[in-house]
């Protein structure tokens, strides 16, 4: 089968390299020159991990080709549409600019019967409008309109690729469905359940998926809140949650609030269709407020840490990403915090392994950029971790001490053991627990301190 995806971004990227792994014969189309020849020349343009290797896979096997023009649909079964809908600025509004010129391109460009699938995360009755647009376009062609939604988590995609929870198909088409059943073949004759919908239906099915999910890390936040104040233990009280089947482990993990290219679009959007349709989403719009007040009450949160003031502190933020294994920043906790803690006057170094030479161009120019978490932390009088990468986890606590100046430690994905780090000299906050009376006493003498000048 020969399938043509539009958008060489990460959805299309990773989609196109696992379909060729499949068996198919694909085409990723990419127009932005820079991309473009770095995928040529088989340089990622995205961070994921073992798609470099799946995609020089592709390639060898002459099942993987790029293309810098649309006209290469004219000889493909099936078009998948990957192009990007972020928030439509002033409204929150999925924008739908690229969706529809990709589509009209496509549909200029085709010379036989074919089946548009949307891979791109788009509003309610998209599929059905780009079906009455085709039809308006090319009514001597027999196009068919799909829709195909991803669910693949950044940091982990090829796997959820590959090993999917479920495959969601939506479509009025019987040819359409067929088509698509026998592309997932490989998948679904290896028990992957393949649920097939109209065309609506798929379309909700994203957005309800990653709303409920956001829900759950918005819960957990709040309830982490609650046990501060009330001297309970989040990381247990989840545990508590998750091992009840009906809830599950996942995305009980309290933090910073959630960030990344999915779920604050995709939440604001969902918020806009519900009012459209006459039916407001109460339970989705409190999500996204709650998100909201999350982020910008966790550099408030180090401040306070510091002693009410960082004018003139050294401040080191390990992570920019909105969570490991991916350099992508979108959205990202660390950002406001860095911002806000530059305007409060402090001296910010940060680290990720992944994520510095993305989030260069999103944070003021003072902030210095490190190669090495323990060169961030050199002389400083606090440290915070923001994303929970592997490598964070392992730093020796002993030699963080020795390091830094300071001696303040706000962990906001509780990766570190308070214990562990209160021995080895750390006054050391973390998310959802209440604070040690040693911590008690070493944040009023720092107070004191402070203010003392």
């Amino acid at each position: 089968m020969r399938i043509t995806i539009v958008g060489g971004g990460y959805v299309g990227l990773v989609s196109g390299a696992c379909f060729a792994a499949l068996g198919a014969v694909v085409t990723i189309v990419e127009v932005d020159q820079g991309r473009f020849t770095a995928l040529r020349e088989g340089r990622m343009p995205i961070y994921e991990p073992g798609l470099e290797a799946l995609v020089a896979t592709g390639r060898t096997a002459g099942r993987l080709w790029f293309a810098d023009t649309i006209e290469v649909v004219a000889d493909t079964d099936m078009v998948f549409l990957a192009v990007g809908t972020p928030s439509r600025r002033g409204d929150g509004h999925a924008d739908l600019t690229y969706v529809f010129e990709a589509a009209e391109q496509v549909a200029t460009a085709l010379t036989k019967p074919a089946v548009l699938v949307t891979k791109s995360t788009v509003p309610v009755g998209t599929g059905r409008r780009l079906a009455e647009l085709m039809a308006l376009w090319r009514p001597e062609l027999a196009v068919s309109v799909a829709s195909n939604p991803e669910f693949l988590r950044e940091g982990c995609a090829i796997d959820d690729f590959m090993q999917p929870d479920r495959i969601v198909i939506g479509t009025g088409s019987l040819a359409a469905e067929a088509m698509l059943r026998a592309l997932y073949a490989p998948l679904t004759s290896k028990g992957v359940r393949l649920l097939a919908t109209g065309l609506e239906t798929a379309e909700m099915i994203k957005y309800a998926a990653n709303s409920f999910l956001a829900m759950k890390i918005a819960f957990i936040n709040e309830m982490a809140d609650m046990c501060e104040k009330l001297g309970a233990e989040i990381g247990d009280l989840a545990t508590g949650l998750g091992l009840d089947q009906r809830i599950g482990p996942k995305f009980l993990q309290a933090g910073p609030g959630f960030g990344g290219s999915c779920f604050p679009k995709d939440t604001q959007a969902m918020v806009r269709i519900a009012q459209d349709a006459g039916a407001p989403s109460r339970l989705v719009e409190t999500v996204v407020a709650v998100n909201e007040a999350r982020k910008a009450a966790m550099a408030s949160r180090i401040i306070a840490a510091c002693g009410g003031g960082v004018r003139g502190k050294r401040i080191a933020v390990l992570g920019l990403t909105f969570k490991p294994n991916t350099d992508d920043v979108r959205d990202s906790p660390a950002l406001g915090i860095i911002h806000r803690l530059v305007d409060e006057g402090a001296v910010v170094s940060a680290f990720d392994p992944m994520g510095c030479n993305q989030a260069r161009f999103q944070l003021p120019s003072q902030v210095n950029f490190c190669e090495d978490p323990l060169v961030a932390l050199q002389s400083a009088d606090a440290m915070v971790v923001v994303t929970e990468w592997e490598d964070f986890k392992t730093l020796d606590p002993a030699k963080m001490r020795e390091t830094m100046r300071g001696n303040v430690v706000v962990d906001l994905r509780n990766i570190f053991q308070g214990s562990t780090m209160r021995a080895a000299g750390f006054v050391y906050y973390g998310v959802g627990s209440a604070p040690s009376p040693l911590d008690v006493r070493a944040e009023t003498e720092t107070q004191q301190l402070y203010h003392a000048g």
